[in-house]
C-alpha cells in the first residue's frame, strides 16, 4: 500500500502545498510582465513611426499603419479640433473614400469623436451606428465591435483625438491597454506640435527671405530704374533742343545703367537659386570666386583652413550668401583690385574673413536704418546663424568683414537649422 504522508508540524492540513499556492501567483505575474513588455514595445514602435522625417501626412500615415498592425484594428483615423468648434479628419486607414469624404468635418459635440476632443477622456462605444446616422452610410461593413476615441494631448492642450475600429472589445485586450492608448495620444500630440512649430519656422523663414529679397531689389533694381527714368527725361529734353552731343551722352549713360541693372538682376537670380555643390560649401565658394574673378577682373584669394566643415545645410547657405553679398558690394562700390576670403575653425567655433584693398567707407552706419542694404542683409544673415558680424573700414584703407559663429554640428539644435 502507498505510504501516507503526514502533515508537518505546525502546518495547516487544509492548505495546499506552498508550491501549488505559488503557481497561480507566478503565472499571473508572468502574464502581467508579458503584457507590460508588449505595451512598451508597442509604445516604442509608435514613437519610431512618429519620429521619421517627412510631411505631416506621411507621419500620420506611418503612425496609423503601425497602430493598426500592432493592435489588430480594422481601421483607424486622426481628427484635429478646429477653432470653429469642429473636428477635422486629417488621416485615416481602412475607411472607404466615400466615408472619408462625408466624415471630413463634424461638429465637436455631435459624436464620440468630438467628445474625446472636448473633455480629454478616453471614450468607448459599441459599434458605429450613431456615426453612420450622422454621415448617412455605414462606417464599416460589417460593423466593428467597438469604436475607441483617444484624446491627443500636448501638455495641457487637447489637439484632437485618434480612433480605433476594433473587432474585439477593448476590455478583452488587457488591463494595460487603456493607459497605453492614452500614452500613445500624448506621443502623437508631441509629434503634431513639433510639426506645427517646424511649419511656423519655415513660414517665418520665407517671410524673412522675402524681406531680404525686397531689400536687395530696392538697393539695386529700384534705384537703377529711378536713375534710368531721370536719364530718359534728360534724353527727351536734349532731343527737343536738338543737342546731338547731349543726346549721345545721355544715350550712352542710359545704356550703361541698363547693363548694370541687367547684371544686378542676374546676380539676384543666381543668389536665390543657390544649391550648395555636392562637394560642400568650400567647393561652392571656390566656384563663386572663380566666376567672380573672371567676370570682374578682381583677384580673389580663397583660403579654406578648415580640416572639416560640420555645418548644417542651413548654416552653409547663410555663410555662402554672406560671401556672395560681400563680393557684390565689392564689385559695385569698392574699386578694389584684390580680395582675400579665409574660412577657419577651432573646435565648433568658425571664423570667416573677407577683406579688400578698395576705397573703404568714410563712416560706418549704425543699425539698419539708413544703412546700405547689402550690409543690412549680411547682418540679418549673421543673426540667423546665429553669429556676430563685424565690419571695419577707413577711407582709402579698404574694408574688412569678420563673421564669427558656433556650429555644434549636425544633430544639435540651432536657429539656422530651424529655418
Amino acid at each position: 500500500m502507498p505510504e501516507s504522508t503526514a502533515p508537518q508540524p505546525g502546518a495547516n492540513a487544509c492548505e495546499p502545498p506552498s508550491g501549488e499556492r505559488a503557481d497561480p501567483l507566478a503565472r499571473l505575474q508572468t502574464v502581467r510582465l508579458a503584457r507590460k513588455t508588449q505595451s512598451l514595445d508597442t509604445l516604442y514602435q509608435v514613437a519610431i513611426s512618429l519620429s521619421q522625417p517627412g510631411s505631416l501626412e506621411q507621419i500620420l500615415g506611418a503612425f496609423l499603419d503601425t497602430l493598426v498592425e500592432l493592435l489588430g484594428a480594422r481601421a483607424a483615423s486622426v481628427r484635429l479640433a478646429t477653432e470653429e468648434g469642429h473636428t477635422r479628419l486629417v488621416a485615416s486607414r481602412g475607411l472607404a473614400p466615400e466615408v472619408v469624404e462625408r466624415d471630413h468635418l463634424m461638429a465637436a459635440g455631435a459624436c464620440l469623436c468630438g467628445w474625446a476632443s472636448s473633455d480629454g477622456s478616453l471614450r468607448v462605444q459599441s459599434g458605429t451606428a450613431s456615426c453612420a446616422a450622422l454621415i448617412g452610410r455605414p462606417m464599416l461593413e460589417p460593423d466593428c465591435a467597438e469604436l475607441v476615441a483617444v484624446p491627443v494631448r500636448y501638455q495641457e492642450r487637447i489637439l484632437g483625438a485618434y480612433h480605433l475600429f476594433l473587432d474585439q472589445k477593448l476590455a478583452a485586450m488587457g488591463e494595460d491597454i487603456p493607459d497605453l492608448l492614452v500614452s500613445v495620444g500624448r506621443h502623437l500630440g508631441l509629434a503634431l506640435e513639433k510639426a506645427r512649430l517646424e511649419g511656423e519656422a519655415r513660414r517665418l523663414a520665407i517671410l524673412e527671405e522675402r524681406n531680404i529679397i525686397g531689400a536687395e531689389l530696392h538697393d539695386s533694381l529700384a534705384q537703377s530704374l529711378i536713375g534710368m527714368r531721370l536719364q530718359v527725361v534728360m534724353l527727351s529734353e536734349s532731343l527737343a533742343r536738338g543737342d546731338l552731343g547731349a543726346v549721345q551722352y545721355e544715350a550712352k549713360s542710359l545704356h550703361r545703367a541698363m547693363t548694370q541693372a541687367h547684371n544686378d538682376l542676374r546676380d539676384l537670380l543666381t543668389n536665390y537659386r543657390l544649391k550648395i555643390d555636392d562637394a560642400g560649401l568650400a567647393q561652392t565658394v571656390a566656384n563663386l570666386v572663380e566666376r567672380f574673378s573672371r567676370e570682374t577682373g578682381i583677384a580673389v584669394f580663397f583660403q579654406n583652413e578648415c580640416r572639416s566643415l560640420a555645418l548644417t545645410p542651413a548654416q552653409e547657405t547663410q555663410v555662402y550668401f554672406i560671401i556672395q553679398e560681400a563680393l557684390t558690394n565689392i564689385r559695385r562700390h569698392s574699386g578694389a583690385r584684390n580680395v582675400r576670403i579665409m574660412l577657419d575653425s577651432e573646435g565648433d567655433l568658425y571664423a570667416l574673413l573677407i577683406e579688400d584693398d578698395g576705397l573703404g567707407m568714410s563712416a560706418m552706419p549704425q543699425g539698419l536704418e539708413g544703412e546700405h542694404a547689402g550690409l543690412a542683409i549680411m547682418r540679418q544673415r549673421a543673426e540667423r546663424l546665429p553669429g556676430q558680424l563685424v565690419i571695419e573700414s577707413e577711407p582709402g584703407e579698404g574694408t574688412r568683414i569678420v563673421l564669427i559663429f558656433n556650429a555644434p554640428g549636425p544633430g544639435a539644435p540651432t536657429a539656422a537649422a530651424a529655418r
